[in-house]
């Protein structure tokens, strides 16, 4: 071949030099007449949204509860923060709490967006960067990534640059918490904000991806159900058990297993998130789930106790850190597949299968690393069928035995030291006298509401293994524990918004309430149960993910149905929806956007800031984490708090030590523009609060209906939603609300069938005079301080009308 040269210089100059074109070219950025019209926020750096921010904070006060009152970040000392007293650095208490709330977050995003680069790489490495993305019914494929990135993601190659950019604005956070940088708490809260923003896009890249790749159900309205509790779990087979959240190496063992008809031969079963999305693999088109659920993270270590597992496999995120050491007790080999969980052990990537094997079954090593997941696909489930062996031989035991547990219940001296380190002080003391008498019900009661964290057993002087106590004690419910969960349905279709966005925006749906989060609940899985089986009955969506939506699925009816059963998984009121695994919990976000993408026919490529605006005013809904516990739990309500959807937390909420708490009684704060004409008007404190805690479900359920509420509400909507807040507060507790009048526009607002009473209450009791006709439906509000900057927005606005 001839020598391409120029002047002096020729190509054969670069003979260790690479040039991918490729790279160059996808690099180069698409026109905006090819995007389509832009937003102002095409990836917004810390500062971009820092207005937006400022405007929800100024509404929504931070409320910090600090856990101590000291800073012990750098060497200078431990600093005393008390009263107005400051740092050696400088920084307050307020600013320090502000601090640690913005760790907590971007800590939780970078779990999810690197479990999408993990599961990112492997995916483009097995199906090529130009495999299409492909979600269901849709034309806005990744809503979070085109409102954030201002690009729209087509193939695999595509997702690359989102997660790029979350992963260069999350180095710029973490550089934030440094001692010696931002002092101001409201500036650590916009930070925060930020952060949460990106888990959103983190967490879809995550999910379309594996979802587009790996036969998941997409935006299906009838995903199959899938077996979930310990109960499911045949321990005379062998069990292959995995924890964790990334599944990409867990499809290597179900192919393995299919491959040599291992697939009814043993059981496989998961805890967390891995166990939600191996049932979604390859069930498209409502294929029967090749796995079982045991649980969520409180079932960890009741399972690896109960000796039921012969192998355990690991990933990420949600792992406990003991594993290695109480599976080591019990003979269970232990493997590792991810590099942010090895636990010490050797990595065997490299090695030949059958040394792995022998090496393991021997005894000789606890555990291995294996990062190759073809090789991982074989060792798994092979050497579970030779551990199943080699315990049973042996008689492993776990669990005590009958004069074990009877020693250990007489052993107890009742001191309460378990009650006070246990998180939701559970009545364990009565539990052993109770046992003492023969009476094993309270230990029956305890295993649904204990999360298994241990800390019983490092607090008691007798050295009673407690959390054994209780699960010998439960063997009859354990066996017992059988329910249903809907296998993750993926994205919510465009077809599904155009049907419902409607009805969302004008209230006549009333809300969407989207139970999230971890299970550190304070009574238990009926606690789940109780809140959405009130919302479906009164018409509300309730979406699911999560270890929620594997909690819900625990608990039946008087008929023997879980809510699964018994409610359709279509996006229209009064449906159960599960949408996935914990990444999954970016399609809840994602249909709050495509409302106001479809519904509305709001821009939304680069334009956060209009769409959280919009959201904020018109859609009614309200997270709900009422076992909150994880950083990951942290930064997907943060993400919903900065789109304008409000989060409830259980009362374990209150130990991340901050809140966002409205003041319905400054009424200067409670006001908007009407878009079509810039006049201001008032509006009700609804939502009141973007993040606050409850004590209890009775006083949780009122302040769901309240908060679903909004100015775009027409008067059907607006009656339906304030029927609800009556109803909840009269039956929860008790009482009328204080505040129901608030909500009041004219008469029509008033529940029908208490109309006439409720107008002599403003009448008589609050002294209204009423002139109906001064009072006017907000058909178009926004936030916006300048609607003339908006003319395009107000067409729209007539358009919707």
């Amino acid at each position: 071949m001839s020598e391409l040269k120029t002047g002096t210089f020729s190509v054969s100059d670069l003979e260790n030099v690479q040039i991918n074109i490729g790279s160059i070219v996808g690099a180069i950025e698409k026109t905006a007449a090819e995007e389509g019209e832009v937003g102002p926020t095409v990836k917004p750096n810390i500062s971009g949204l820092r207005d937006w921010d400022y405007k929800l904070l100024e509404r929504y006060n931070p409320v910090y509860t600090p856990m101590c009152d000291q800073c012990c970040y750098c060497t200078f000392g431990t600093c005393d923060l008390t009263g107005n007293k400051e740092g050696a650095c400088g920084i307050n208490m307020e600013g320090h709490n502000a601090r640690e709330f913005m760790l907590r977050v971007i800590t939780g995003a970078s779990a999810h967006s690197g479990h999408g680069r993990h599961l990112l790489h492997h995916l483009i490495d097995k199906y090529g960067a130009d495999y299409p993305l492909k979600v269901g019914q849709t034309n806005i494929i990744a809503p979070n990534v085109q409102m954030v990135t201002g690009k729209k993601p087509e193939t695999l190659g595509d997702l690359e640059g989102a997660l790029s950019y979350v992963e260069e604005q999350l180095v710029q956070l973490l550089a934030c918490v440094h001692m010696g940088q931002e002092g101001e708490a409201i500036d650590f809260e916009s930070k925060a904000m930020h952060g949460g923003m990106l888990d959103h896009v983190g967490m879809e890249v995550s999910d379309i991806a594996q979802v587009s790749c790996l036969e998941m159900p997409k935006s299906d309205e009838e995903p199959p159900l899938s077996e979930i509790g310990m109960g499911t779990i045949d321990s005379e087979k062998p069990v292959l058990l995995v924890i964790g959240h990334n599944v990409a190496g867990v499809t290597n063992i179900i192919d393995y297993m299919e491959d040599h008809d291992l697939t009814d031969k043993m059981e496989l079963c998961g805890l967390c998130c891995t166990a939600l999305d191996m049932t979604r693999y390859r069930t498209e088109g409502g294929d029967v789930p090749k796995a079982k659920v045991v649980g969520t993270l409180a079932k960890e270590l009741k399972m690896i106790r109960s000796g039921v597992p012969d192998v355990i496999v690991v990933d990420e995120q949600c792992v406990r850190a003991d594993v290695l050491r109480e599976a080591r007790e019990l003979m269970m080999p232990v493997i590792t597949t991810n590099d942010k969980i090895m636990y010490g052990l050797p990595d065997r990537s490299e090695d030949d299968v059958e040394d792995i094997i022998d090496d393991l079954k021997s005894g000789r090593d606890d555990g291995a690393l294996i990062l190759d997941f073809e090789k991982l696909g074989e060792v798994a489930p092979r050497l579970t069928q030779e551990m199943s062996k080699i315990r049973k031989e042996k008689g492993v035991v776990s669990l005590p035995t009958e004069e074990e547990f009877n020693e250990l219940t007489s052993r107890c001296v009742h001191c309460l030291a378990c009650e006070l380190e246990c998180p939701t002080n559970l009545p364990i003391s009565d539990a052993m006298t109770a046992a003492e008498e023969g009476d094993l019900g309270p230990f029956e009661i305890l295993h649904d509401k204990c999360v298994a964290c241990g800390r019983c057993e490092q607090a008691c002087p007798k050295d009673i293994p407690v959390l054994n106590v209780i699960e010998k004690a439960s063997q009859r419910v354990i066996r017992e524990e059988r329910g249903k969960v809907r296998v993750g349905r993926g994205q919510i279709s465009d077809p599904e918004i155009r049907e419902e966005g409607v009805n969302l925006v004008m209230g006549t749906t009333p809300g969407i309430i989207a139970m999230v989060g971890c299970s550190n609940y304070p009574d238990g899985t009926k606690d789940l149960y109780r809140i959405a089986d009130e919302m479906l009955r009164r018409n509300y969506i309730v979406l699911m993910s999560g270890c929620s939506a594997m909690d819900l699925g625990m608990y039946q009816n008087d008929d023997g149905e879980t809510l699964y059963e018994k409610y359709p998984a279509k996006f229209q009121k009064g449906n159960l929806i599960n949408v996935g695994s914990c990444v999954s919990n970016s399609h809840i976000t994602a249909a709050a956007i495509k409302v106001a993408a479809i519904f509305a026919q709001r821009n939304i490529t680069g334009n956060y800031e209009e769409i959280a605006d919009y959201i904020l005013n018109r859609v009614g809904a309200v997270g709900v984490a009422w076992g909150a516990y994880s950083q990951k739990a942290s930064s997907i309500g943060t993400g919903c708090n900065r789109l304008g959807i409000p989060v409830v937390l259980g009362p374990h909420g209150s130990k991340y030590r901050r809140a966002l708490i409205g003041k319905p009684y400054e009424e200067d704060k409670w006001k908007v523009l009407d878009a079509r004409n810039g006049e201001t008007m008032d509006i009700p404190p609804a939502p009141e609060f973007l993040l606050t805690t409850a004590e209890t479900i009775d006083e949780m359920m009122p302040m769901l209906a309240k908060n679903c509420i909004r100015p775009s509400d027409n008067n059907m909507g607006r009656m339906i939603k304030l029927t609800h807040y009556i109803e909840l507060s009269e039956k929860y507790l008790g009482i009328m609300p204080d505040d129901w009048y608030k909500f009041v526009r004219n008469e029509t607002d008033l529940p029908l069938a208490r109309r006439e009473e409720l107008l002599k209450k403003l009448e008589q009791e609050l002294g209204w005079e009423i002139d109906w006709k001064k009072k006017k439906i907000i058909s178009g509000p926004t936030s916006k301080l300048d609607v003339s900057a908006q003319p395009t927005n107000v067409e729209r606005l007539c358009k919707e009308a």
